[in-house]
């Protein structure tokens, strides 16, 4: 009866936020009439065309399209809507639309995006094989639908280093920009922790910007001043409605291929509609056609895997037809493991998403978030990732933490601080992990997660940096800045630091002058981030032009092909890139069109 009684104030604390999130948003027509602005987003058992094309036109019909996007996602969003101005795009997307969810929508509900693990949530849950829990969206907007919605460029070297054309990566990051990026309202707790950081050497100020430097800066925000969401899904308002289709709940299986030649050459993709009815899409015969995968760093070797891309043992175990033997799908997958301490106030804060970061040259980047700011009795609900029940189960190792484990764990869990609640978390966050780890199927089922494995700080590099993090939190706790917000003085900061312990958020060390406990802390409190990248690797998978080596029409355009996540966060970078190689593809094709008539 109990559980049942908090399973219903749950219920009602979501109702109250939506209907507050309601009173505050101005443009509640413009939300529910979704389908006016984007009539080319249709749900997917509303698909027609069922066989391969017969000539080289591509004007819609049976004839087949010159693009198949697969993954409607940060990168897919703006790269489908930039191929449509010139060419016929259809955009595969295996979730519903970000438009009518408030969990998604509304800044104040961000942590029940991530809680809710039903089969219909936009983040689609998994527990990578190091004992850590994850997320992965299921939505049109992908990411950028359940992120912390913070944007920040990469910097310059990695631009330079990458070898991509510094002006049309400029061009392409304000595009995006003018769309859905916004100043954020930098709340009290943004600033304590800004200044803070300032006051023990995160310096310069740079002020507010997009740009990635080195110091203390207030970067952009895809969520308004009303606190409303803006996914890389509206990009999609700068398509060609005559050109493109977007399907919803057209769950990709496989990427079909023509084997008769001497390179396997793509044709068209198999998925299935919300009903579980099998389609199939192709691509037309036309010069330049192509499926380009987007599905993420889970989702796009994923997708290769299941379509008979990969090494060729792992394939053979699983009954999966060998097109291109590549032994590296999968491999070098990495994640930027976050380690956080939880500061509670002694009175409720305002919820705040990233805002600010302190950009530092010990390897580590700092961040903050804040509160929720939850009644007495609510602290029983489940809030998420980041939160006292999932945090950190300090009597669970780590290769336990399963699904069960943690169901029990919140079930049993009792004497979590009421204060806990209210306050905020300060994430460290390793910026170039060297620790590598890897992704295989477990089945041939698309809609199951693969097997992940991220190996969280086998390298020791990664664990100095950590400890470096740690001990650039604990100086911002004790900083003046901080303190005079927290109306904590320096000789209760230990108190504030082992009420996080009893919270079970973290198990900060009582003597952090011990390097080697500093060390198990970070083996032992490793959170995510949510930057997973790799898998699909530049070089290793594809090539400069991120098409797929050894075959013919298929290439891979997302954060699967990066070896580092960009910038302090990556969202920026990956959405510039839907739409800097939607460009170069445009302007490719127009090149050798001109190159033909002369």
């Amino acid at each position: 009866m109990k559980i049942n009684n908090y399973k219903k104030l749950s219920l009602f604390i979501f109702l109250i936020s939506s209907c507050l999130a309601t009173f505050i948003t101005p443009s509640q027509a413009w939300y529910r009439a979704w389908q006016t602005r984007y009539p080319f987003i249709r749900r997917s058992s509303s698909f027609s065309l069922s066989s391969p094309p017969t000539s080289s036109s591509s004007n819609g019909g049976g004839q087949g399209y010159d693009y198949i996007v697969v993954g409607g996602g940060t990168a897919g969003c703006p790269l489908a809507a930039t191929l449509s101005q010139k060419y016929k795009v259809l955009l595969l997307e295996r979730g519903g639309v970000p438009f009518t969810n408030r969990n998604v929508s509304f800044l104040a509900n961000f942590h029940l995006t991530l809680a809710d693990i039903s089969n219909t949530s936009a983040s689609q849950y998994f527990v990578s094989n190091d004992g850590v829990y994850n997320a992965r969206a299921r939505v049109l907007g992908g990411g950028t639908a359940i992120n912390a919605g913070f944007y920040t460029r990469a910097s310059a070297s990695y631009i330079k280093r990458v070898g991509w054309d510094a002006k049309l990566v400029n061009e392409s990051y304000t595009w995006v920009e003018k769309q859905i990026v916004k100043q954020p309202m930098f709340e009290p707790w943004q600033r304590a922790v800004h200044d803070g950081l300032l006051d023990v050497g995160i310096s310069p100020d740079n002020g507010f910007t997009y740009d990635h430097m080195y110091g203390t800066k207030v970067g952009g925000t895809i969520f308004d001043r009303f606190g409303r969401r803006h996914t890389a899904a509206e990009l999609l308002s700068s398509a060609n409605p005559q050109n493109i289709d977007v399907l919803i709940h057209a769950r990709a299986q496989k990427i079909v291929f023509d084997t008769t030649g001497m390179k396997p050459r793509a044709v068209g993709v198999v998925f299935k509609d919300e009903n579980g009815v099998q389609h199939e899409a192709f691509i037309s015969r036309r010069r330049g056609s192509e499926v380009i995968v987007t599905c993420g760093a889970i989702g796009s070797p994923q997708l290769l895997l299941l379509s008979g891309i990969g090494p060729r043992s792992d394939l053979e175990k699983l009954n999966i037809s060998v097109v291109h033997y590549n032994k590296l799908v999968g491999k070098d997958m990495s994640d930027n493991p976050m380690n956080a301490i939880y500061v509670p106030f002694s009175k409720p804060v305002k919820q705040s998403l990233i805002e600010t970061v302190g950009i530092t040259k010990r390897g580590v980047y700092i961040e903050a978030s804040s509160g929720y700011g939850q009644s007495k009795d609510s602290i029983t609900c489940h809030h998420g990732i980041a939160s006292a029940e999932i945090g950190q189960l300090s009597t669970i190792p780590p290769k336990q933490r399963t699904r069960e484990a943690i169901e029990s764990y919140k079930r049993n869990k009792k004497d979590i601080p009421y204060e806990a609640f209210h306050g905020g978390f300060i994430l460290s966050k390793i910026a170039f992990p060297k620790s590598k780890g890897e992704l295989k199927l477990i089945n041939t089922n698309a809609d199951d997660n693969p097997s992940v494995t991220f190996n969280y700080f086998s390298h020791k590099e990664d664990v100095q940096g950590c400890v470096n993090g740690i001990r650039i939190m604990e100086k911002l706790v004790r900083s003046e800045p901080f303190l005079n917000f927290t109306q904590c003085d320096s000789k209760t900061v230990d108190k504030l630091l082992n009420m996080s312990v009893t919270a079970n958020v973290n198990l900060l060390p009582r003597h952090t002058n011990d390097t080697e406990s500093l060390e198990q802390f970070c083996r032992d409190t490793v959170i995510t981030i949510w930057h997973y990248h790799g898998g699909c690797h530049v070089g290793q998978v594809v090539n400069k032009d991120y098409e797929v080596m050894g075959v013919h029409r298929l290439r891979v355009i997302d954060g699967s092909t990066l070896d580092e996540s960009p910038g302090t966060n990556p969202q920026a970078t990956v959405m510039m890139m839907g739409r800097y190689m939607g460009v170069k593809i445009l302007r490719g094709r127009l090149s050798e069109a001109k190159a033909k008539k002369s």
